[in-house]
């Protein structure tokens, strides 16, 4: 985080609220399972291969639909180098329109599928020149790893340069699940419409990251 501008960051902190907010619907609409969070579906389905192995499938499928949006996500990036950012948050924003359409009628499983593509996209954002993730914008244990590191540096004196903005990446992810759990409450339509706007915004401001 800390060797990005601030408009870069500003749109980390973006992705994470939205990946949130995202993860914060598929686990109501899924009952228990995650959009984002596939550490969490893993566990799941292991549990569930061992006691009861046709639950299984449910995470299963969230886990290959984020897998493919990953994939996806990674070869259309190399495809446009120097505007990924932009055409990557553009199809983010039509999976997460696409879905909130299909819940409206009634389609929980290909919104959930949809979700889970989406969200894998989203980690291609932010990648290096050798095509490896600088910031993990779907999932916070390698950041609060991080964020601790940077507690335990600076209660020893020491500089802790390196180690900046982690605590902001988990809060705004934190941020984005809250908001769509209270979303949820009045329906998780609700949830998955702003993060549909939400993303469109994301992709707006990728252009002006972009230039």
């Amino acid at each position: 985080m800390h060797r990005y501008d601030p408009a870069r960051q500003r749109l980390a902190l973006g992705l994470a609220g939205l990946a949130g907010l995202v993860d914060a619907t598929g686990f109501v609409v899924a009952g228990g399972y995650f959009t984002s969070f596939m550490s969490g579906n893993t566990t799941r389905m292991g549990v569930e291969l061992a006691q009861s192995p046709a639950l299984a499938l449910a995470p299963l499928e969230l886990i290959a639909g984020f897998l493919a949006g990953v994939t996806g996500g990674a070869l259309v990036g190399r495809r446009v180098r120097g505007r990924h950012k932009r055409v990557l948050l553009g199809l983010v924003a039509v999976l997460l329109t696409a879905g909130a359409g299909l819940l409206a009628a009634g389609l929980a499983v290909p919104f959930l599928a949809l979700a889970a593509m989406a969200m894998g996209l989203a980690n291609n954002v932010f990648v290096g020149d050798d095509g490896e993730v600088t910031v993990g914008v779907t999932y916070m244990t390698g950041a609060l790893v991080r964020f601790g590191q940077g507690l335990a540096a600076r209660l020893a004196g020491e500089p802790a340069e390196s180690t900046r903005g982690y605590g902001r990446l988990w809060s705004a992810l934190a941020l984005g699940a809250a908001a769509g759990g209270a979303l949820c409450l009045v329906a998780p339509l609700w949830s998955a419409a702003l993060a549909a706007f939400a993303a469109l915004a994301l992709w707006g401001l990728a252009f002006a990251v972009e230039g």
